[in-house]
């Protein structure tokens, strides 16, 4: 084990990932993946027992787990190891070990992070003082906002914040469109919002808004936010027509929805629509209707987007908000509107594929699938997803074991844990060094003499 090692599998969900850590945990399987994190280095294996037997007070058990990793001097392991002493009630032990030296306090990140800590070891006066020299731009500002959230500091807070907050709103009068504190009229909102002021944050925001003097969406739709979460809709409703409608026209019906005027939210979206057939109004509209169980409304406003490009296309959305709803999956995707997604045909088949599957409808999924023409990935893996899908767990591990690629020892991993062999299921599972060594190498691309490539992408 190593720093490379380690950052390999942070950046690459290399090894074991989240994802079959937490499956590994919700079947039970706490003391195996202790053992993986201990064997085979596996980072989220540690990371993810850390904050099982934190969640449970076995603090002792959790440092034991972690201090391998810290040996290796790597800075996310031992901000690991800070963070469990901080939950172990030594935030002093905690502070020590990721106290930024003197070439750490130059550091942006650094300061941030450790400014974190102090905030939640209790010692937020400190962690102010750490970051007001470098409030210099809106990320230190934004830190400072959200560390002193219910600490009793709001006032404090407005005081640094509105030099930043005037600067801004003179900045789009003076063309300076790159403004260091852009966001800064938003976080005086967010604290006066917080700190019961809320009238105070609408009053001056609002005249920001009408005088032009802001620089972002951002500020717009923050304004817009604050007006549906006070109720405020005839202000919302005017700062939704004209110019500002398609950024916050969605807050305004999502605010009527939230009042219980559904209907009239989906008035003012279809009159929106047919004044300007914009595509954000079309897909807030079908998402809506589709939460409210009108699918074949939702189809018919959502169709004239079914065959624009990426991520315009409208598709798209529905499918996910159904994936586990196979019946009106398969009603969606063999609607006569429903025409292949634009430069991504190979979903169509995987889409209606899993909504046979969910179905029970196996073999035609699985003929379905091997029928694709243009496959996403190796068409044996996802038969085989599919085989798991429909409960045929047999069968889908056959598949993955006669296979035997990287990627169906991964899929296979899933399976044998679903079987109740979870040791096997770690065993199988490719290492991150044997997922290292078989990702492709980039090719080497010629260079200019200005160091940039001759070939695309340049």
């Amino acid at each position: 084990m190593n720093m490379d090692d380690l950052a390999w599998q942070a950046s690459n969900f290399g090894g074991l990932p989240p994802r079959r850590v937490s499956l590994l945990l919700e079947h039970g399987h706490l003391d195996l993946v202790i053992q993986a994190a201990e064997e085979r280095s596996e980072w989220f294996c540690a990371e993810g027992a850390v904050e099982e037997l934190c969640r449970t007070g076995k603090f002792g058990q959790a440092l034991k787990v972690m201090e391998p990793f810290v040996a290796t001097g790597w800075p996310t392991a031992v901000w690991a190891k800070a963070d469990i002493s901080l939950r172990a009630g030594r935030p002093q032990e905690a502070l020590n070990l990721v106290r930024p030296d003197e070439a750490g306090r130059t550091s942006k990140a650094e300061c941030h992070d450790f400014a974190k800590l102090l905030a939640r070891a209790g010692r937020v006066d400190e962690a102010i003082d750490l970051l007001v020299p470098h409030i210099d731009g809106w990320w230190t500002l934004s830190v400072l906002v959200e560390i002193t959230e219910g600490q009793d500091r709001d006032e404090q807070v407005l005081e640094l914040i509105a030099p930043h907050a005037d600067s801004a709103r003179q900045a789009r009068g003076e063309s300076r469109w790159n403004h260091s504190f852009s966001n800064a009229q938003e976080l005086q909102a967010q604290v006066l919002e917080r700190a019961s002021r809320a009238d105070e944050a609408i009053r001056i925001l609002g005249q920001d808004i009408a005088g032009h003097h802001y620089l972002t969406q951002n500020t717009l739709t923050t304004y817009a936010g604050l007006l549906a979460r006070h109720g405020r809709l005839d202000e919302l409703r005017e700062l939704a027509t004209g110019q500002n409608a398609h950024t916050v026209l969605d807050i305004y019906a999502g605010a009527l929805r939230d009042h219980g005027r559904a209907e009239e939210a989906e008035a003012v979206m279809r009159e929106a629509i047919a004044a300007d057939d914009w595509v954000g109004y079309r897909a807030w509209l079908s998402s809506a209707l589709l939460q409210d169980g009108r699918l074949d409304d939702a189809i018919a406003v959502a169709e004239p987007g079914f065959g624009w490009y990426d991520c315009s296309n409208l598709l798209a959305p529905l499918v996910y908000l159904m994936l586990d709803r196979p019946e009106e999956l398969l009603y969606l995707v063999e609607h006569p509107s429903v025409v292949p997604h634009y430069d991504h045909e190979e979903f169509q088949h995987w889409w209606r594929a899993l909504a046979l599957a969910g179905l029970g409808r196996v073999d035609e999924a699985i003929a379905l699938a091997e029928a694709d023409p243009d496959p996403w990935t190796d068409p044996r893996i996802v038969k085989a997803d599919l085989l798991s899908i429909t409960g045929h767990l047999d069968a889908a591990a056959a598949e993955l074991r006669a296979l035997g690629t990287i990627k169906a020892r991964e899929a296979l991993c899933e399976v044998l844990v679903r079987q109740g062999q979870a040791a096997e299921a770690i065993a199988v599972h490719p290492t991150a060094a044997e997922q290292r060594a078989a990702k492709p190498k980039p090719e080497p691309v010629p260079l200019g003499e200005d160091g940039y490539s001759l070939e695309p992408p340049f």
